[in-house]
C-alpha cells in the first residue's frame, strides 16, 4: 500500500505479540491503521504503542549500555501540545518528574509528530547543560556547546560567562521559535568533592544530575517524532572520564593531578590514569553522597550482560556499537570489551537529526527565528 503502511504493519505486529494480544487483534488494528493512512495519509498511535514503542526504541538503542531497564521507561504523551511555552512547561514537568529528588527515573515526553504541515523540535543537544563561551583566553565553560552557545546569543540570550552557566532550552514549533531559562531552583546539580583528598573539592567542579537527550527523533512504526526528550542516569564515567576529562571539554585531568600532587614531568608517571581514576571516584562519592542515581561502569556492564541474556530468551538479537559501549576507562576489565556486536540499526529507534541552527536560512538572518 505505501512505505508508511509497511512500517506500520511491522510495528504493530512486533509490538501486539509482545505485548500478548492475539492475532485477532493484530489484525483488526491493521486494518483500522491501513483505513486511517488511506484516508488522511497518516495515523495515529494508541498511547499504548506508543509507550511500548518508546520503550522498544531504547531497547534498541546500539550506543546505550543501560539497556536492561528499558521497560521501567515513563512515558509522557505531550502529543497534544500546542506553542513554545506549553512545550517549555512539559519539559520543566519531565525535568522535575525525571529529577524525583535524585532518585532518577527513566523518562521520556513525546510531542507532537512531525507531518508536512508542522515540525516541532528542540534545538538543545541535551535539556540541561552549561553554555561554553569563546574568548580570546579559549573557551570558559564547555567547550561542546561553544557553537550553540553563539546561537543563544544571536536569539537574544545572554549569561553570566562563568564555567557552569545553564544554557536556555530552543524550542521550535512550527514557525514559532523561542527561547527560555530553565528556572535555577529547579535543576538539581552536584558538588564534586573526593572522600579523601579535599583539594578536589577546591576545583569548584559540578555536574548535573540527569541527561536528558533532546536533539533525536523517535521513529516508531514510520511515525516521526521529531521533539522528544529523554533520559535515564548517568554511568560515572560519562561525567569523569569524558565530560570533565577529555581535553575538547573540561579538560580538567591536569589540574585533578596537580590536586592530587602527581608527577607530571613524565607520561611515563602515569599521572593522567591515575587522575583519571580519582576524578571517577570523587564523581560517584558526590553523587552517592547527594542520593542522587549514579551507575559505576563496572556494575552497568554486568547489567548489560543480563541485559543480553534476557534478549537471548526471549529469541532476539542484541545489536551494539561496540566503541560506545565499552567504557572509557578500564574497559579491558568488562566483557565487553572482548565481544563482538552488530551495529544494526533496528526500528523503532532514536535517530540524530541535523541541528536546525545550521541550515542556511538561520545562518541569514538569526533574527528571523526570535
Amino acid at each position: 500500500m505505501s512505505p508508511l503502511f509497511d512500517e506500520a504493519r511491522a510495528f504493530i505486529e512486533t509490538c501486539y505479540r509482545e505485548l500478548g494480544k492475539s492475532e485477532e487483534e493484530i489484525q483488526h488494528r491493521i486494518c483500522e491503521i491501513r483505513r486511517q493512512i488511506a484516508r488522511d495519509g497518516t495515523y495515529e498511535h494508541t498511547f499504548e504503542e506508543l509507550e511500548h514503542g518508546a520503550r522498544m526504541a531504547w531497547r534498541n538503542s546500539n550506543r546505550c549500555i543501560g539497556r536492561l531497564f528499558w521497560q521501567t521507561l515513563h512515558v509522557i504523551d505531550r502529543r497534544h501540545l500546542n506553542g513554545t511555552h506549553a512545550m517549555f512547561e512539559a519539559i520543566c514537568e519531565h525535568v522535575d518528574f525525571a529529577q524525583n529528588d535524585g532518585k532518577i527515573r527513566p523518562t521520556i515526553t513525546v510531542f507532537a509528530p512531525a507531518s508536512p504541515e508542522r515540525e516541532v523540535r528542540i534545538w538543545n543537544h541535551q535539556i540541561i547543560r552549561y553554555a561554553g563561551y569563546e574568548t580570546a583566553e579559549g573557551i570558559v565553560g564547555d567547550p561542546a556547546s561553544a557553537a550553540f552557545t553563539r546561537v543563544c546569543q544571536q536569539l537574544g540570550w545572554r549569561g553570566a560567562e562563568t564555567s557552569w552557566d545553564m544554557l536556555p532550552v530552543v524550542i521550535a514549533d512550527g514557525g514559532e521559535v523561542a527561547w527560555f531559562d530553565l528556572p535555577p531552583s529547579l535543576v538539581l546539580e552536584v558538588p564534586i568533592e573526593h572522600p579523601e583528598h579535599p583539594s578536589i573539592a577546591d576545583l569548584g567542579l559540578r555536574w548535573y544530575a540527569v541527561p536528558i537527550l533532546s536533539d533525536m527523533a523517535l521513529i516508531i512504526g514510520g511515525i516521526r517524532y521529531t521533539a522528544a526528550p529523554f533520559n535515564g542516569w548517568y554511568m560515572v564515567t560519562e561525567i569523569g572520564a569524558r565530560n570533565l576529562a577529555d581535553p575538547f571539554r573540561y579538560n580538567m585531568l591536569p589540574a585533578v593531578a596537580n590536586a592530587l600532587g602527581l608527577d607530571r614531568s613524565s607520561d611515563a608517571t602515569l599521572w593522567r590514569d591515575r587522575a583519571l581514576v580519582e576524578l571517577n571516584a570523587a564523581v560517584l562519592h558526590s553523587y552517592r553522597k547527594r542520593n542522587v542515581t549514579i551507575v559505576d561502569h563496572h556494575t552497568a556492564t554486568r547489567q548489560f550482560a543480563y541485559f543480553e541474556q534476557l534478549e537471548r530468551d526471549a529469541n532476539r538479537r542484541v545489536t551494539g556499537d561496540w566503541t560506545w559501549l565499552i567504557p572509557p576507562l578500564s574497559p579491558a576489565a568488562t566483557h565487553i570489551f572482548h565481544s563482538g556486536y552488530d551495529d544494526d540499526f533496528v526500528l523503532p529507534n532514536f535517530v540524530r537529526q541535523p541541528p536546525l541552527y545550521q541550515t542556511e536560512p538561520f545562518r541569514a538572518d538569526p533574527a528571523m527565528f526570535r
